[in-house]
Formats: structure tokens, C-alpha cells, sequence
């Protein structure tokens, strides 16, 4: 014991005096504990908790989060180099070790480093799914999918019961994706099994950004020792699964000249396209196009009730331009800058992935003074960029009136706002969310009156706002509001 007592001090000292010789150059940040490093000055909720550190260490910090160093960027100047002006050097991911389940990351477009087979995917996505080309070819699939939550709300009308926001704008963002892949629908809104497939997709964002030791220890990977990436094959392997058979029922049926051509038909036809790719290449779209969707449409809702003045706005906008109680086209959308600013808003103050996709320094870079070194992983925190004063006027509140008239936009050239990302690695559904995102909430709004579930008794400021932290930012607790006629 006394030995102990004695090492201690002297350990600490030269671990300290080791990473001040090494690591002069490094950003400034808290001072790491032997071993562990600054794993306990994360938190349960790491983005609220290195925004609030930025505040001491700058706007560019680095923590040692065991045997990783980590560099946290918290400014729009500095995300600006890290996704544009310095892209090459940051384009990388950090790969978690839970993706490493069933090769997710030597076949998914959205972990695979930048090579050619990450330009070949990419370029598959965009050319027979996500170009403007293919999605004002299919636009009449993802109005049919916007009737069908309009009709499923006018019966829970009709019923007097609540609706589940979330719930219900995933299975409109799912079965968008399924048509648009397989023209199929994959749920309806009278079963369970879209609770099932969300439970899924979350428990996947869940562990993927769960705090994991291997992630920070290297040598445990061969362990697992908290059995992250055991789950996550489970879960992999289930919607592999379930993709898997729509391909399978897709060969067997063979071409339909009565039926359109769908994306999976396309990729089919490529004769040297790898079968595990296109299901890769699947799941990566369904995961990045649910969850993000139908949680920024909830967190907008929220954001509304909680702002009466906001929503009449809104309301009065879409009456005006759409006619009240009439569906959302995109063709309207251009010609709705509120509701675009709610949504500007809404991904201000909610992005749905806090730290955007975390980056890999493959090669020593300089920035901002500082070095970079080699394997060190990038965060950028775009919620806390998004809730800077020094870049927002009164950032905590919920102003959409902060950007009508204003040029800034969320496609990756504004880096006050980049919810999406930006440079090469900008996310590749950002043309598909933004035209779901806004007809879905348009919808909504314009065709019911809504009330949150405790009636008169509790005020809009009431509403609970919590945040749930994953790899994506949730509600705590989900939005129960009862939609009433118009």
C-alpha cells in the first residue's frame, strides 16, 4: 500500500511531463487520467458535455479517451477546414469497433475509407437512387406514402386517440425507402412490426455510439468484453436478413413489365456488382434515412408546440401558399420559406447526429497551429455549433425568424449550420431528407389542429424536450400529441 501511495504521485507526474514533451503542439484540453484518460468527462451526454469543456479549452480541444487521442471541434472556421479546405486529410472515418460487425465497414459506403470502391458505391447511390433525376422520377411514391400517414391520423381522429409523431413519420420514411428500393411497402400503420424495425435501427444507432472500451483500448478487441459488437451482429444480421429476401423475391419474380423499375432493379442488372454490396448499400439507407427523418420531424412538432406563435406562422404560410387542410407537394416547397426556416431551426438546435460521422487523421496534419497526429479521431460538434453565442443571436430559444431572408443553408457550404456534413463525405440522402423532411411536417401542420396528451394543464413551455444521446439524438420520451380536425 505504501509502495502504491508513493508510485502514484510519480506515475502521474511523468505521464504528464511524457505528454507535454509529445504532445506540445497538441489542442489544449483537460488533463487525462492515468489510463483512462478523460473517459469520465464524457458523460451520458458526450455533446453536452464537450460543449460545455469547449467553453474553457477553445473552440479546438483534445482529450485522451484511453489510448485514443481525440480532437473536438466546436467553431464554424474550424469545421470549415476539417470538412472542406482541409477535406483530404480528414476524410477518413474513425471506425467504432461495433461496426465491424459483419463487415459492415469493408462494405458500407458510409464507414469505408475514401478508395475506389467507396467512389463506385457512392457513385451507384447517387446515380440509381438519390439524383435529382431519379427522385423527380419517384416523387409520386413518396406523395402516396404522405396520404397514407394523412389518412392514418384523420382516423385516430376520428378514434379521439393520440399519435405517436415519431412513430408514425418513421414508418412514412420506411416505407418511402422500401418503395423506392423495392416497391414494396415493409409495415402499415394498423401492425406492430414498424415498432419492431424501429426498435432495430435504434438498438444499431444505440450501440454504435454507446461509449465502447475496445473503441479506447485496442488490445480488448479480441475480447469484446462488453459485447457491443456481438449485438450489433445480431442486429446487422437481422436487416441483412430481411434485405437479403426482398433481393431473393425480387430474382425469383424476375422483370414485371406492369410495374416500374425500382432502384434494386437497376442494381441487379450490373452483372459485376457484388450481391453483399447491394445489401450493404441497402441497410446504409435505411438506417441513415429513417431515424434522422422521423426524429428531426418529431423534434420539430415538439419544438412548434412548444412555440404556438411559430406554428400559427407556419400555419398561416401553408394556408396562404398551399390552401388549408391540402397535402404538401414538393413542388410547394420552394415557395414555403417558413416552414424551411422551422426546419433550418429545428436542425440547429437538433441535429441528428451530434458529432456528424466521426473522422480518422490517416496522416500527421497542422491545424490551427496545432498538430494533428496520425490515427487521432475528429469529432465535429455541430450541436454545439449550433447553439454557440458567439455565432447565434439567443441560440437556446427557437426562432425560425432567424432565417428568412438569410442565405444560409444546410447542404454543406454553410458551416454555421452542416447537419449533413459537407466536403466529399457530405451525406448522401441529404436531397431525399429534404424533400421528406419538409412535405411530411408541411403535411401535418396544414391538414390538423394539434393538442399535446394533458390537455389544458400543461402549458407549451412544459413540454418535455429531453434528450435521449446514441449515435443519434432522440426524445427522451416520445411526442403523444391528438390531432384534432381542421
Amino acid at each position: 500500500m505504501f509502495l502504491y501511495l508513493v508510485l502514484l504521485p510519480v506515475t502521474l507526474i511523468l505521464l504528464h511531463l511524457l505528454q507535454v514533451r509529445r504532445g506540445r503542439r497538441l489542442p489544449p484540453g483537460p488533463f487525462p487520467l492515468p489510463v483512462i484518460g478523460n473517459l469520465l468527462n464524457l458523460g451520458n451526454k458526450p455533446h453536452q458535455s464537450l460543449a460545455k469543456l469547449a467553453e474553457t479549452y477553445g473552440p479546438i480541444m483534445s482529450l485522451k479517451l484511453g489510448q485514443m487521442t481525440t480532437i473536438v471541434i466546436s467553431s464554424p472556421l474550424l469545421a470549415q477546414e476539417v470538412l472542406q479546405k482541409q477535406d483530404i486529410s480528414f476524410s477518413n472515418r474513425f471506425t467504432p469497433d461495433a461496426i465491424r460487425a459483419c463487415d459492415e465497414h469493408k462494405l458500407s459506403v458510409v464507414w469505408l475509407p475514401v478508395n475506389d470502391l467507396w467512389r463506385s458505391l457512392r457513385k451507384l447511390a447517387h446515380t440509381h437512387i438519390l439524383s435529382a433525376r431519379v427522385l423527380d422520377s419517384n416523387q409520386h411514391i413518396r406523395r402516396r406514402k404522405v396520404e397514407e400517414l394523412l389518412s392514418y391520423v384523420q382516423k385516430c381522429c376520428h378514434e379521439g386517440v393520440h399519435v405517436d409523431i415519431g412513430r408514425a413519420a418513421f414508418k412514412t420514411a420506411m416505407n418511402v425507402l422500401s418503395n423506392t428500393l423495392f416497391s414494396t411497402d415493409l409495415v402499415d400503420f394498423g401492425g406492430d412490426e414498424a415498432q419492431d424495425f424501429k426498435d432495430l435501427v435504434w438498438n444499431i444507432m444505440l450501440e454504435a455510439g454507446k461509449p465502447n472500451m475496445v473503441d479506447h483500448f485496442s488490445a480488448l478487441r479480441g475480447i469484446d468484453p462488453q459485447r457491443i459488437r456481438r449485438r450489433m451482429s445480431l442486429y446487422f444480421s437481422k436487416l441483412l436478413g430481411l434485405i437479403g429476401g426482398l433481393i431473393d423475391k425480387k430474382i425469383l419474380t424476375g422483370t414485371n413489365l406492369l410495374r416500374e423499375v425500382d432502384a434494386i432493379d437497376s442494381l441487379l442488372k450490373i452483372s459485376d456488382l457484388d450481391r453483399k454490396l447491394i445489401e450493404h448499400l441497402c441497410m446504409d439507407i435505411f438506417i441513415g434515412g429513417t431515424d434522422t427523418s422521423s426524429s428531426t420531424i418529431e423534434w420539430a412538432m415538439s419544438e412548434l408546440l412548444r412555440n404556438p406563435t411559430s406554428l400559427q406562422n407556419a400555419k398561416d404560410e401553408l394556408e396562404r401558399v398551399v390552401g388549408a387542410g391540402k397535402q404538401v407537394e414538393e413542388s410547394d416547397i420552394a415557395e414555403l420559406p417558413y416552414l424551411q426556416a422551422v426546419i433550418k431551426e429545428t436542425l440547429r438546435m437538433h441535429p441528428p447526429i451530434p458529432f456528424l460521422i466521426p473522422r480518422q487523421v490517416h496522416k500527421e496534419v497542422e491545424l490551427s497551429g496545432y498538430t494533428i497526429p496520425t490515427g487521432a479521431q475528429v469529432l465535429v460538434n455541430v450541436w454545439a455549433i449550433g447553439r454557440n453565442p458567439d455565432h447565434w443571436k439567443s441560440p437556446m430559444e427557437f426562432k425560425p425568424e432567424r432565417f428568412i431572408d438569410s442565405k444560409i443553408d444546410v447542404r454543406g457550404q454553410d458551416f454555421e449550420l452542416v447537419p449533413f456534413g459537407g466536403g466529399r463525405r457530405v451525406c448522401i440522402g441529404l436531397s431525399l431528407a429534404m424533400r421528406v423532411i419538409p412535405t411530411v411536417l408541411g403535411s401535418l401542420i396544414n391538414s390538423f389542429h394539434w393538442k399535446t396528451v394533458g390537455g389544458e394543464l400543461l402549458q407549451p413551455k412544459d413540454l418535455d424536450n429531453e434528450e435521449k444521446f446514441g449515435f443519434t439524438l432522440q426524445r427522451a420520451n416520445p411526442l403523444l400529441v391528438i390531432p384534432i380536425p381542421i
